[in-house]
């Protein structure tokens, strides 16, 4: 069963979590390719927290949303 919780720390952990692995590991999860997120939405996300911040953020970049990030991105 999941907890369908809205995580007020989701859109921090979006600009401040780096991509642990990988073509991408050290980029924060909001500077990630939309091609390298559907990449994942192809093959399968990873489990656990990190998969859901990276379906996630492929919805937000689908969907134009990027704006709601820049106030929180760290200058």
């Amino acid at each position: 069963m999941t907890d369908n919780k809205a995580d007020p720390q989701l859109l921090l952990h979006l600009v401040s979590m780096q991509m642990p692995f990988g073509k991408f590991k050290g980029q924060l999860l909001c500077n990630l390719p939309v091609s390298y997120l559907e990449w994942f939405q192809r093959k399968g996300f990873p489990e656990g927290k990190l998969g859901m911040l990276l379906q996630t953020m492929l919805e937000i970049k689908m969907n134009g949303l990027e704006y709601l990030l820049v106030p929180l991105k760290k200058k």
